[in-house]
Protein backbone atom coordinates (compact mmCIF):
# COMPACT_ATOMS: atom_id res chain seq x y z
CA UNK A 1 0.00 0.00 0.00
CA UNK A 2 0.79 3.23 -0.67
CA UNK A 3 1.31 5.62 2.65
CA UNK A 4 -0.80 8.74 3.19
CA UNK A 5 0.05 11.08 6.21
CA UNK A 6 -3.01 14.01 6.24
CA UNK A 7 -2.05 16.46 8.56
CA UNK A 8 -4.94 18.39 10.04
CA UNK A 9 -8.60 16.86 10.28
CA UNK A 10 -11.03 19.96 9.64
CA UNK A 11 -12.66 20.41 6.25
CA UNK A 12 -9.03 20.33 4.10
CA UNK A 13 -8.45 16.96 5.50
CA UNK A 14 -12.04 15.74 5.04
CA UNK A 15 -12.12 16.30 1.51
CA UNK A 16 -8.88 15.15 0.64
CA UNK A 17 -9.78 11.86 2.19
CA UNK A 18 -12.96 11.88 0.13
CA UNK A 19 -10.94 12.15 -2.55
CA UNK A 20 -8.96 9.65 -1.65
CA UNK A 21 -11.51 6.92 -1.32
CA UNK A 22 -11.42 7.45 -5.17
CA UNK A 23 -8.50 5.60 -5.59
CA UNK A 24 -8.21 2.10 -7.25
CA UNK A 25 -6.10 0.29 -5.17
CA UNK A 26 -6.45 0.11 -1.21
CA UNK A 27 -3.94 2.74 0.90
CA UNK A 28 -2.42 3.39 4.12
CA UNK A 29 -4.06 6.67 5.65
CA UNK A 30 -2.71 7.64 8.70
CA UNK A 31 -4.43 10.89 9.92
CA UNK A 32 -3.26 13.66 12.49
CA UNK A 33 -5.64 16.08 14.69
CA UNK A 34 -3.70 18.39 17.40
CA UNK A 35 -7.31 19.46 18.98
CA UNK A 36 -9.20 16.51 20.68
CA UNK A 37 -11.58 15.60 18.04
CA UNK A 38 -10.68 14.88 14.55
CA UNK A 39 -13.46 16.21 11.76
CA UNK A 40 -14.63 18.84 13.44
CA UNK A 41 -11.77 21.79 12.30
CA UNK A 42 -10.87 24.91 14.48
CA UNK A 43 -13.82 27.16 12.80
CA UNK A 44 -16.61 24.74 13.45
CA UNK A 45 -15.60 23.82 16.93
CA UNK A 46 -17.53 24.46 20.69
CA UNK A 47 -14.22 25.83 21.90
CA UNK A 48 -14.05 28.94 19.90
CA UNK A 49 -17.47 29.51 19.26
CA UNK A 50 -20.95 30.96 20.58
CA UNK A 51 -23.85 28.96 19.19
CA UNK A 52 -25.03 32.42 18.06
CA UNK A 53 -21.96 32.75 15.49
CA UNK A 54 -23.47 31.78 12.34
CA UNK A 55 -21.52 29.70 9.56
CA UNK A 56 -21.25 31.85 6.43
CA UNK A 57 -22.16 29.45 3.69
CA UNK A 58 -25.36 27.66 3.10
CA UNK A 59 -26.44 24.27 2.75
CA UNK A 60 -26.65 24.36 -0.95
CA UNK A 61 -23.24 25.79 -1.07
CA UNK A 62 -21.55 22.75 0.79
CA UNK A 63 -19.84 19.64 -1.56
CA UNK A 64 -21.37 17.13 0.17
CA UNK A 65 -19.97 14.20 1.84
CA UNK A 66 -21.82 11.22 0.77
CA UNK A 67 -24.80 13.22 2.04
CA UNK A 68 -25.52 16.84 2.14
CA UNK A 69 -25.26 18.83 4.98
CA UNK A 70 -29.51 19.00 5.14
CA UNK A 71 -30.32 15.91 4.68
CA UNK A 72 -28.18 15.11 7.58
CA UNK A 73 -29.70 18.25 9.34
CA UNK A 74 -32.92 16.27 8.68
CA UNK A 75 -31.82 13.12 10.43
CA UNK A 76 -31.64 15.47 13.61
CA UNK A 77 -34.05 15.48 16.17
CA UNK A 78 -36.43 18.18 17.16
CA UNK A 79 -34.46 19.01 20.45
CA UNK A 80 -31.19 18.41 19.44
CA UNK A 81 -31.78 21.48 16.21
CA UNK A 82 -33.55 23.42 19.19
CA UNK A 83 -30.46 23.70 21.03
CA UNK A 84 -29.14 25.87 18.55
CA UNK A 85 -32.39 28.14 17.91
CA UNK A 86 -32.85 25.77 14.66
CA UNK A 87 -36.84 25.23 14.27
CA UNK A 88 -36.89 21.35 12.24
CA UNK A 89 -39.68 22.54 10.74
CA UNK A 90 -38.12 25.77 8.92
CA UNK A 91 -34.82 23.95 7.40
CA UNK A 92 -34.25 25.47 3.68
CA UNK A 93 -30.80 24.90 1.66
CA UNK A 94 -30.16 28.26 1.58
CA UNK A 95 -30.49 28.67 5.39
CA UNK A 96 -27.24 29.96 7.43
CA UNK A 97 -26.67 27.95 10.61
CA UNK A 98 -24.52 27.84 14.04
CA UNK A 99 -21.05 27.37 13.27
CA UNK A 100 -20.83 24.78 15.95
CA UNK A 101 -23.77 22.49 14.08
CA UNK A 102 -21.75 22.51 11.04
CA UNK A 103 -18.89 21.12 13.36
CA UNK A 104 -21.31 18.48 14.24
CA UNK A 105 -21.55 17.61 10.50
CA UNK A 106 -18.21 17.37 9.83
CA UNK A 107 -17.42 15.05 12.52
CA UNK A 108 -20.11 13.03 11.26
CA UNK A 109 -19.03 12.71 7.96
CA UNK A 110 -15.07 12.43 9.21
CA UNK A 111 -16.12 9.24 10.96
CA UNK A 112 -18.16 7.78 8.01
CA UNK A 113 -15.41 8.13 5.43
CA UNK A 114 -12.92 5.92 8.30
CA UNK A 115 -15.16 3.29 8.08
CA UNK A 116 -15.64 3.26 4.50
CA UNK A 117 -12.38 3.74 3.30
CA UNK A 118 -12.06 0.58 6.15
CA UNK A 119 -14.86 -1.26 4.42
CA UNK A 120 -12.70 -0.65 0.81
CA UNK A 121 -9.72 -2.32 2.51
CA UNK A 122 -8.01 0.87 2.97
CA UNK A 123 -6.04 1.14 6.25
CA UNK A 124 -7.13 3.91 8.62
CA UNK A 125 -5.29 5.30 11.66
CA UNK A 126 -6.72 8.45 13.48
CA UNK A 127 -4.46 10.08 15.94
CA UNK A 128 -6.42 12.66 18.09
CA UNK A 129 -4.78 15.48 20.53
CA UNK A 130 -1.30 14.36 18.38
CA UNK A 131 0.28 17.31 16.60
CA UNK A 132 2.82 17.27 13.98
CA UNK A 133 6.25 18.18 15.43
CA UNK A 134 8.72 18.46 11.58
CA UNK A 135 8.57 17.26 8.23
CA UNK A 136 11.38 16.35 6.40
CA UNK A 137 11.43 15.77 2.06
CA UNK A 138 13.98 12.99 1.23
CA UNK A 139 14.41 10.67 -1.82
CA UNK A 140 13.00 7.86 0.05
CA UNK A 141 9.65 9.76 0.93
CA UNK A 142 8.57 12.19 3.83
CA UNK A 143 9.59 11.41 7.66
CA UNK A 144 7.24 12.85 9.84
CA UNK A 145 7.99 13.65 13.99
CA UNK A 146 4.82 13.68 15.84
CA UNK A 147 3.92 13.86 19.52
CA UNK A 148 4.23 10.47 21.62
CA UNK A 149 5.73 8.96 18.58
CA UNK A 150 9.62 7.56 19.22
CA UNK A 151 10.87 7.72 15.70
CA UNK A 152 9.95 9.38 12.63
CA UNK A 153 7.09 7.51 10.54
CA UNK A 154 7.98 7.84 6.33
CA UNK A 155 5.22 8.11 4.46
CA UNK A 156 4.87 8.38 0.41
CA UNK A 157 2.72 11.64 0.67
CA UNK A 158 2.28 13.92 3.14
CA UNK A 159 -0.77 16.52 3.05
CA UNK A 160 -0.59 19.94 5.12
CA UNK A 161 -3.90 20.54 6.03
CA UNK A 162 -3.35 23.01 8.74
CA UNK A 163 -6.08 25.09 8.45
CA UNK A 164 -6.02 28.68 9.17
CA UNK A 165 -2.74 29.81 11.94
CA UNK A 166 -3.85 32.57 14.30
CA UNK A 167 -2.10 34.19 16.90
CA UNK A 168 -1.53 31.78 20.10
CA UNK A 169 -3.30 32.41 23.25
CA UNK A 170 -0.17 32.88 24.86
CA UNK A 171 0.50 36.16 23.37
CA UNK A 172 -3.24 37.33 24.81
CA UNK A 173 -2.83 39.96 27.33
CA UNK A 174 -5.61 41.45 30.14
CA UNK A 175 -6.37 44.30 27.85
CA UNK A 176 -5.61 42.78 24.37
CA UNK A 177 -6.36 40.13 21.83
CA UNK A 178 -4.46 39.48 18.94
CA UNK A 179 -7.49 37.51 17.42
CA UNK A 180 -10.82 36.84 18.34
CA UNK A 181 -9.38 33.00 17.87
CA UNK A 182 -6.59 33.83 21.02
CA UNK A 183 -8.66 33.01 24.25
CA UNK A 184 -11.39 35.42 23.78
CA UNK A 185 -14.34 33.03 24.02
CA UNK A 186 -13.21 31.79 27.68
CA UNK A 187 -12.47 34.76 28.90
CA UNK A 188 -14.45 37.32 31.14
CA UNK A 189 -14.69 40.65 29.77
CA UNK A 190 -15.72 43.74 31.37
CA UNK A 191 -18.53 46.05 30.65
CA UNK A 192 -16.01 48.44 29.67
CA UNK A 193 -15.07 50.18 26.45
CA UNK A 194 -14.31 48.01 24.30
CA UNK A 195 -12.47 48.38 20.21
CA UNK A 196 -12.47 45.93 17.79
CA UNK A 197 -10.26 45.97 15.13
CA UNK A 198 -12.48 44.95 11.46
CA UNK A 199 -15.97 45.78 10.84
CA UNK A 200 -16.39 42.29 8.40
CA UNK A 201 -17.64 39.14 9.97
CA UNK A 202 -15.04 38.20 12.02
CA UNK A 203 -14.95 41.40 13.67
CA UNK A 204 -19.10 41.49 14.33
CA UNK A 205 -18.51 37.58 15.57
CA UNK A 206 -16.10 39.36 18.30
CA UNK A 207 -18.24 42.16 19.41
CA UNK A 208 -21.03 38.88 19.56
CA UNK A 209 -18.62 37.09 21.68
CA UNK A 210 -18.08 40.15 24.51
CA UNK A 211 -22.47 41.20 24.29
CA UNK A 212 -23.09 37.87 25.04
CA UNK A 213 -21.93 37.99 28.50
CA UNK A 214 -23.48 41.64 29.27
CA UNK A 215 -27.34 41.01 28.10
CA UNK A 216 -29.33 38.77 25.18
CA UNK A 217 -31.22 39.12 22.06
CA UNK A 218 -34.60 38.61 21.78
CA UNK A 219 -37.22 38.14 18.93
CA UNK A 220 -39.78 40.65 18.36
CA UNK A 221 -43.34 40.40 17.65
CA UNK A 222 -42.41 41.65 13.90
CA UNK A 223 -39.63 39.33 14.00
CA UNK A 224 -37.12 41.61 14.76
CA UNK A 225 -34.33 41.65 16.87
CA UNK A 226 -33.91 43.70 20.10
CA UNK A 227 -31.11 43.41 22.67
CA UNK A 228 -31.60 44.25 26.42
CA UNK A 229 -28.38 45.24 28.42
CA UNK A 230 -28.13 43.55 31.40
CA UNK A 231 -28.24 45.53 34.40
CA UNK A 232 -24.64 46.21 35.76
CA UNK A 233 -23.32 46.13 32.10
CA UNK A 234 -24.44 49.96 31.07
CA UNK A 235 -21.15 50.93 30.46
CA UNK A 236 -20.26 48.69 27.79
CA UNK A 237 -19.64 50.49 24.49
CA UNK A 238 -17.83 48.62 21.50
CA UNK A 239 -16.22 50.21 18.43
CA UNK A 240 -15.98 48.67 15.56
CA UNK A 241 -13.12 50.19 12.97
CA UNK A 242 -11.31 49.49 10.01
CA UNK A 243 -9.92 52.38 7.01
CA UNK A 244 -12.98 52.72 5.33
CA UNK A 245 -15.33 51.77 8.39
CA UNK A 246 -17.92 50.70 6.05
CA UNK A 247 -20.10 47.20 7.19
CA UNK A 248 -20.43 44.62 4.63
CA UNK A 249 -23.96 43.96 2.91
CA UNK A 250 -25.81 41.05 3.26
CA UNK A 251 -25.74 38.14 1.72
CA UNK A 252 -27.74 38.27 -1.60
CA UNK A 253 -30.12 35.91 -3.64
CA UNK A 254 -28.77 34.35 -6.55
CA UNK A 255 -29.10 30.97 -9.17
CA UNK A 256 -26.40 28.10 -7.63
CA UNK A 257 -24.64 26.69 -9.01
CA UNK A 258 -22.83 29.71 -11.10
CA UNK A 259 -24.19 30.29 -14.50
CA UNK A 260 -21.45 30.33 -16.83
CA UNK A 261 -19.84 33.43 -17.80
CA UNK A 262 -20.47 34.19 -21.49
CA UNK A 263 -17.19 36.96 -21.82
CA UNK A 264 -14.74 36.41 -19.18
CA UNK A 265 -14.21 33.01 -19.70
CA UNK A 266 -11.59 30.19 -19.07
CA UNK A 267 -10.20 30.56 -22.50
CA UNK A 268 -10.27 34.43 -22.54
CA UNK A 269 -8.42 34.43 -19.40
CA UNK A 270 -5.79 32.51 -21.10
CA UNK A 271 -5.21 34.31 -24.20
CA UNK A 272 -4.69 37.58 -21.80
CA UNK A 273 -2.18 35.67 -19.74
CA UNK A 274 -0.74 34.58 -22.65
CA UNK A 275 -0.43 38.03 -24.43
CA UNK A 276 1.95 39.22 -21.11
CA UNK A 277 2.23 40.38 -18.35
CA UNK A 278 2.52 43.92 -19.16
CA UNK A 279 -1.32 45.77 -19.90
CA UNK A 280 -2.41 42.27 -18.21
CA UNK A 281 -4.67 44.35 -15.68
CA UNK A 282 -5.87 46.40 -18.16
CA UNK A 283 -6.97 43.43 -20.62
CA UNK A 284 -8.85 41.61 -17.94
CA UNK A 285 -10.41 45.23 -16.70
CA UNK A 286 -11.79 45.76 -20.21
CA UNK A 287 -13.09 42.09 -20.47
CA UNK A 288 -14.92 42.65 -16.73
CA UNK A 289 -16.44 45.94 -18.24
CA UNK A 290 -18.00 43.97 -21.22
CA UNK A 291 -19.51 41.41 -18.90
CA UNK A 292 -20.73 43.69 -16.63
CA UNK A 293 -22.48 45.55 -19.28
CA UNK A 294 -23.68 42.59 -20.98
CA UNK A 295 -25.13 41.32 -17.52
CA UNK A 296 -26.37 45.08 -16.42
CA UNK A 297 -26.68 47.81 -18.50
CA UNK A 298 -28.56 49.99 -16.23
CA UNK A 299 -26.74 49.71 -13.37
CA UNK A 300 -23.32 49.88 -15.77
CA UNK A 301 -24.48 53.39 -16.95
CA UNK A 302 -25.37 54.59 -13.54
CA UNK A 303 -22.09 54.10 -12.25
CA UNK A 304 -20.26 55.63 -15.60
CA UNK A 305 -18.59 52.06 -15.80
CA UNK A 306 -17.27 53.34 -19.45
CA UNK A 307 -15.40 55.96 -17.75
CA UNK A 308 -13.71 53.98 -14.90
CA UNK A 309 -10.37 52.27 -15.35
CA UNK A 310 -8.57 49.98 -13.13
CA UNK A 311 -8.09 52.16 -10.38
CA UNK A 312 -11.36 54.27 -10.26
CA UNK A 313 -13.50 51.16 -10.01
CA UNK A 314 -13.19 50.31 -6.08
CA UNK A 315 -14.23 53.70 -5.27
CA UNK A 316 -17.13 54.05 -7.62
CA UNK A 317 -18.01 50.36 -6.14
CA UNK A 318 -17.79 51.81 -2.45
CA UNK A 319 -18.96 55.38 -3.27
CA UNK A 320 -22.50 55.15 -1.93
CA UNK A 321 -21.75 53.21 1.39
CA UNK A 322 -19.62 55.93 1.77
CA UNK A 323 -22.13 59.08 1.65
CA UNK A 324 -24.62 57.30 4.02
CA UNK A 325 -24.27 56.20 8.08
CA UNK A 326 -23.06 52.33 8.07
CA UNK A 327 -26.00 51.28 10.06
CA UNK A 328 -28.82 53.44 7.83
CA UNK A 329 -26.72 51.61 5.03
CA UNK A 330 -27.28 48.08 6.64
CA UNK A 331 -30.85 48.58 7.11
CA UNK A 332 -31.77 49.67 3.64
CA UNK A 333 -29.51 47.04 1.85
CA UNK A 334 -31.30 44.35 4.55
CA UNK A 335 -34.54 44.94 3.44
CA UNK A 336 -33.66 45.08 -0.13
CA UNK A 337 -31.94 42.16 0.01
CA UNK A 338 -34.68 39.70 2.39
CA UNK A 339 -37.13 41.26 -0.32
CA UNK A 340 -35.18 39.91 -3.21
CA UNK A 341 -35.00 36.56 -1.52
CA UNK A 342 -38.71 36.51 -1.17
CA UNK A 343 -39.16 37.12 -5.03
CA UNK A 344 -35.98 34.95 -6.19
CA UNK A 345 -35.02 38.54 -7.73
CA UNK A 346 -31.70 38.48 -8.61
CA UNK A 347 -29.29 41.92 -8.58
CA UNK A 348 -27.56 41.34 -12.26
CA UNK A 349 -24.24 43.59 -11.19
CA UNK A 350 -23.97 41.74 -7.92
CA UNK A 351 -24.09 38.59 -9.21
CA UNK A 352 -21.68 38.48 -12.41
CA UNK A 353 -19.04 40.07 -9.79
CA UNK A 354 -19.34 37.42 -7.72
CA UNK A 355 -18.97 34.60 -10.61
CA UNK A 356 -16.11 36.98 -11.94
CA UNK A 357 -13.87 36.49 -8.78
CA UNK A 358 -12.54 33.26 -8.80
CA UNK A 359 -12.08 33.34 -12.61
CA UNK A 360 -9.87 36.85 -12.33
CA UNK A 361 -7.75 35.02 -9.40
CA UNK A 362 -5.97 32.86 -12.04
CA UNK A 363 -3.99 36.46 -13.27
CA UNK A 364 -2.53 37.02 -10.71
CA UNK A 365 0.52 35.10 -10.38
CA UNK A 366 1.13 36.75 -13.80
CA UNK A 367 0.87 40.30 -13.15
CA UNK A 368 3.80 42.34 -12.42
CA UNK A 369 4.99 43.71 -9.21
CA UNK A 370 2.83 47.81 -9.70
CA UNK A 371 -0.13 45.51 -11.11
CA UNK A 372 -0.36 43.18 -8.44
CA UNK A 373 -0.23 46.28 -6.20
CA UNK A 374 -3.06 47.55 -7.74
CA UNK A 375 -4.71 44.80 -8.40
CA UNK A 376 -4.64 44.32 -3.88
CA UNK A 377 -5.72 47.91 -3.46
CA UNK A 378 -8.61 47.77 -5.68
CA UNK A 379 -10.53 44.88 -7.62
CA UNK A 380 -9.80 42.80 -5.35
CA UNK A 381 -11.30 44.55 -2.58
CA UNK A 382 -14.38 44.80 -4.77
CA UNK A 383 -14.40 41.11 -4.84
CA UNK A 384 -14.00 40.34 -1.20
CA UNK A 385 -16.58 42.72 -0.17
CA UNK A 386 -18.92 40.89 -2.73
CA UNK A 387 -18.17 37.33 -1.60
CA UNK A 388 -18.11 38.17 1.58
CA UNK A 389 -21.85 39.26 2.55
CA UNK A 390 -22.36 38.49 5.57
CA UNK A 391 -26.31 36.18 6.66
CA UNK A 392 -28.80 38.60 7.24
CA UNK A 393 -29.14 37.35 10.88
CA UNK A 394 -26.00 38.87 11.68
CA UNK A 395 -27.23 41.74 10.01
CA UNK A 396 -30.14 42.12 12.48
CA UNK A 397 -28.00 41.16 15.82
CA UNK A 398 -25.59 44.05 14.92
CA UNK A 399 -28.32 46.72 14.21
CA UNK A 400 -30.05 45.55 17.25
CA UNK A 401 -26.48 46.24 19.18
CA UNK A 402 -26.68 50.01 17.74
CA UNK A 403 -30.12 50.62 18.82
CA UNK A 404 -29.14 49.56 22.39
CA UNK A 405 -26.58 52.25 21.87
CA UNK A 406 -23.85 49.14 22.19
CA UNK A 407 -22.10 49.65 19.15
CA UNK A 408 -20.60 51.89 16.56
CA UNK A 409 -18.30 52.29 13.72
CA UNK A 410 -15.24 53.95 13.48
CA UNK A 411 -13.37 54.80 10.08
CA UNK A 412 -9.86 55.31 10.79
CA UNK A 413 -8.56 56.54 7.31
CA UNK A 414 -5.02 55.18 5.36
CA UNK A 415 -3.10 57.28 8.31
CA UNK A 416 -3.69 55.61 11.77
CA UNK A 417 -1.90 54.95 14.33
CA UNK A 418 -2.05 52.18 17.35
CA UNK A 419 -0.43 51.86 20.50
CA UNK A 420 -0.66 49.47 22.77
CA UNK A 421 -0.75 50.44 26.55
CA UNK A 422 -0.37 48.10 29.71
CA UNK A 423 -3.64 49.85 30.38
CA UNK A 424 -5.35 49.55 27.35
CA UNK A 425 -4.81 50.63 23.25
CA UNK A 426 -4.57 54.32 22.24
CA UNK A 427 -5.63 55.11 18.50
CA UNK A 428 -4.68 58.19 16.76
CA UNK A 429 -6.61 58.35 13.23
CA UNK A 430 -7.93 61.32 11.29
CA UNK A 431 -7.03 64.31 14.17
CA UNK A 432 -8.61 62.07 17.05
CA UNK A 433 -7.65 60.31 19.50
CA UNK A 434 -9.25 57.09 21.23
CA UNK A 435 -8.48 55.04 23.56
CA UNK A 436 -9.85 51.67 24.72
CA UNK A 437 -9.88 49.75 27.90
CA UNK A 438 -9.62 46.70 26.48
CA UNK A 439 -8.75 45.63 22.19
CA UNK A 440 -9.44 42.88 19.65
CA UNK A 441 -7.59 42.58 16.47
CA UNK A 442 -10.14 40.67 14.35
CA UNK A 443 -8.80 41.19 10.68
CA UNK A 444 -8.84 37.68 8.47
CA UNK A 445 -6.21 35.93 7.83
CA UNK A 446 -2.95 37.19 6.39
CA UNK A 447 -0.97 35.12 3.64
CA UNK A 448 1.91 33.43 5.09
CA UNK A 449 4.89 32.23 4.01
CA UNK A 450 8.11 29.57 3.90
CA UNK A 451 9.79 31.52 7.03
CA UNK A 452 6.37 30.45 9.15
CA UNK A 453 6.23 27.25 8.52
CA UNK A 454 6.14 25.52 12.08
CA UNK A 455 8.22 22.19 10.41
CA UNK A 456 11.66 23.27 11.16
CA UNK A 457 13.32 20.62 8.69
CA UNK A 458 10.89 21.29 5.85
CA UNK A 459 11.28 25.00 6.23
CA UNK A 460 14.88 25.08 5.81
CA UNK A 461 14.88 22.81 2.54
CA UNK A 462 12.48 25.19 1.16
CA UNK A 463 14.32 27.80 2.24
CA UNK A 464 17.26 26.64 0.56
CA UNK A 465 15.95 25.58 -2.56
CA UNK A 466 14.93 29.45 -2.36
CA UNK A 467 11.21 29.02 -1.89
CA UNK A 468 10.26 32.30 -0.19
CA UNK A 469 6.59 31.03 -0.34
CA UNK A 470 6.22 27.17 -0.81
CA UNK A 471 5.57 26.49 -4.68
CA UNK A 472 3.00 24.25 -5.88
CA UNK A 473 1.96 22.21 -9.13
CA UNK A 474 -2.05 21.92 -10.23
CA UNK A 475 -2.23 18.59 -7.62
CA UNK A 476 -1.15 21.04 -5.45
CA UNK A 477 2.43 18.97 -4.29
CA UNK A 478 5.67 20.86 -3.76
CA UNK A 479 7.69 21.56 -7.03
CA UNK A 480 10.72 22.21 -5.18
CA UNK A 481 13.09 21.10 -3.60
CA UNK A 482 13.28 17.84 -5.95
CA UNK A 483 13.34 15.34 -3.09
CA UNK A 484 9.78 17.07 -2.09
CA UNK A 485 8.62 16.87 -5.46
CA UNK A 486 4.93 14.97 -5.55
CA UNK A 487 5.73 13.63 -1.70
CA UNK A 488 4.43 16.66 -0.02
CA UNK A 489 0.55 18.07 -0.83
CA UNK A 490 0.33 22.06 0.35
CA UNK A 491 -3.48 22.24 1.49
CA UNK A 492 -2.54 24.71 4.15
CA UNK A 493 -4.69 27.90 3.08
CA UNK A 494 -2.75 30.95 4.24
CA UNK A 495 0.06 29.45 2.37
CA UNK A 496 -1.78 29.65 -1.14
CA UNK A 497 -3.00 33.15 -0.90
CA UNK A 498 0.42 34.86 -2.29
CA UNK A 499 -1.11 34.07 -5.83
CA UNK A 500 -4.65 32.82 -4.92
CA UNK A 501 -5.85 36.01 -3.03
CA UNK A 502 -9.24 34.54 -2.74
CA UNK A 503 -8.49 30.76 -1.59
CA UNK A 504 -10.41 30.15 1.33
CA UNK A 505 -13.91 28.32 2.19
CA UNK A 506 -15.28 25.14 2.36
CA UNK A 507 -16.03 24.81 -1.47
CA UNK A 508 -12.10 25.91 -1.84
CA UNK A 509 -11.28 22.67 0.52
CA UNK A 510 -13.46 20.42 -1.56
CA UNK A 511 -11.54 21.45 -4.92
CA UNK A 512 -7.65 21.34 -3.72
CA UNK A 513 -9.00 18.20 -1.58
CA UNK A 514 -9.96 16.50 -4.95
CA UNK A 515 -7.02 17.61 -7.11
CA UNK A 516 -4.76 16.39 -4.09
CA UNK A 517 -6.39 13.07 -4.32
CA UNK A 518 -5.39 12.45 -8.04
CA UNK A 519 -1.92 13.70 -6.85
CA UNK A 520 -1.55 9.99 -5.57
CA UNK A 521 -2.05 8.15 -9.10
CA UNK A 522 -1.16 11.42 -11.42
CA UNK A 523 2.44 12.41 -12.18
CA UNK A 524 2.43 15.47 -14.12
CA UNK A 525 3.25 18.73 -12.44
CA UNK A 526 2.65 22.71 -14.41
CA UNK A 527 3.18 25.67 -11.90
CA UNK A 528 0.92 27.77 -10.57
CA UNK A 529 3.45 30.81 -10.40
CA UNK A 530 5.77 32.97 -12.56
CA UNK A 531 6.97 35.75 -11.24
CA UNK A 532 9.00 36.10 -7.96
CA UNK A 533 7.60 36.64 -4.37
CA UNK A 534 6.30 39.94 -3.88
CA UNK A 535 6.03 40.38 0.46
CA UNK A 536 2.26 41.62 0.47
Amino acid sequence: MKTIAIIGAGPMGIYTLYSLLNNKEPLSIVVYEQSREAGVGMPYSNEENSRMMLANIASIEIPPVFITYIEWLRTLSDSHLARYGVDAASLHIRQFLPRILLGEYFRDRFLALVEQARRQGFSVEVHENCEVTDLEATDEGVRLWAEGEAAPVLFDLAVIATGHVWPDESEATRTYFPSPWSGLMEATIPAANIGVMGTSLSGIDAAMAVVLQHGEFAETDDQQIKFTLDRGSEALKITLMSRSGILPEADFYCPIPYEPLTIVTQSAIENAIAAGSAGLLERIFRLMVEEIEAADPEWSRSVSLRSLDVDSFSEAWFADRHKHDPFHWARANLDEVERNKRDRRTVAWRYVILRLHEVIEEIVPFLDERDSKRFNSGIARVFIDNYAAIPSQSIRRLLALHDAGVISILALGHDYHLQQKEAGTVIFAEGKTCQFDLFIDARGQQPLATKDLPFATLRKQLLAAGNEIPEVGDNYTLLAPNCARGRIAFGALPYLMHDRPFVQGITVCAEIGAAIGRAVSASPFRTRRRLPFIEL
